[in-house]
């Protein structure tokens, strides 16, 4: 059953027309749950979003630049070009999501009026506003933001994010961010968790306050033990392994960048994944998905403390 915790019941989104209403939280919460055990692929191309289709990914994110192309280009980066959208949306039968600039509203618009399934408040594109977030109550598609806690992750759920990620270091081909903040998140939810079987009020108060959200989203979070939306892992998964970690870990499914698409075995390596992902609780399966792959033919990792722009920072405050 999917959690209606934090929903706002007269959002501007909801839309009615004939006997059908669109925008609620279920629709939009709804849609993120179909995509559970599975995984959405980084696409800039056509051909790539052919193969991450062909793969079985559930879903492709379109970009403009891949992450580790953005980190050499250096500058603005923006919304992906609307032509190359559309013809990737024509090409594929599985949802397209695309991504926004953080705090960019007219971005988003237009990629509502593109139709995509999804929209990403993404920090992989330069933000466009330091201090707030998008207020995704007002849209009808549903949108997805990346969190590196769970007081991230609850301020954009608060916000009306349909579906959270948890923050990797995009571009590094490194997983070892993505595991430091699902785990993050996984410690968060044990304490308010073991706070609300205390029946201590007053704790869950304060740490509400302390993390900037609504008592009434925490306190249902608390009862949950988990969060009210589906949670992917993003940001530096690039093997079969890396994605049946993070699986294990408590993730719903996996986002997979720039890793694949900058290997010289991308087809075979993307098929792996996908296998990995769906059967991660069978370590036979997911050492056959491993043994597809050549580890001399992967991205080289960088370590986040090596780089100058940390891309998971970006929006953290807000």
């Amino acid at each position: 059953m999917i959690s209606l915790a934090g929903d706002v019941t007269d959002a501007k989104g909801i839309i009615e027309f004939d006997d059908s209403v669109c925008g609620t939280s279920v629709v939009k919460r709804g849609f993120a749950h179909m995509l559970k055990n599975g995984v959405v692929m980084d696409v800039t191309t056509v051909e790539q979003a052919k193969i991450a289709e062909k793969a079985g990914a559930v879903s492709v994110m379109v970009l403009d630049k891949l992450p580790s192309d953005i980190r050499k280009a250096g500058g603005v980066a923006r919304t992906a070009s609307v032509k190359i959208i559309k013809e990737i949306m024509d090409s594929v039968t599985i949802p397209v999501m695309a991504k926004c600039r953080i705090g960019h509203g007219y971005e988003a618009k237009i990629l509502a009026e593109t139709n995509v399934d999804m929209i990403d408040e993404s920090e992989v594109l330069t933000p466009a506003d330091e201090l707030r977030h998008i207020w995704k109550w007002d849209y009808t598609a549903p949108f997805v933001n990346g969190a590196r806690s769970l007081e991230e992750a609850l301020r954009r759920i608060e916000e009306g994010a349909a579906m959270i990620r948890t923050k990797g270091e995009p571009g590094t081909g490194n997983v070892a961010e993505a595991i430091t903040h699902i785990k993050k998140v996984n410690d968060g939810l044990r304490l308010i968790k073991a706070v609300y079987d205390s029946d201590d009020t007053q704790e869950l108060v304060r740490i509400s306050r302390q993390m900037r959200v609504s008592y009434e989203l925490v306190k249902e979070t608390a009862k949950l033990g988990r969060l009210p939306v589906v949670n992917f892992a993003a940001g530096g998964i690039a093997t079969p392994a890396d994605a049946a970690y993070l699986m294990s870990l408590g993730c719903d499914g996996v986002f997979v960048g720039s890793g694949i698409f900058s290997t010289d075995d991308a087809e075979r390596r993307a098929y792996a994944i996908v296998l990995a992902t769906t059967y991660w609780e069978d370590p036979v399966k997911v050492a056959k998905a491993q043994n597809m792959i050549d580890e001399r033919q992967s991205m080289l990792g960088l370590d986040a403390a090596s780089i100058d722009l940390n891309m998971q920072e970006r929006g953290a405050n807000a």
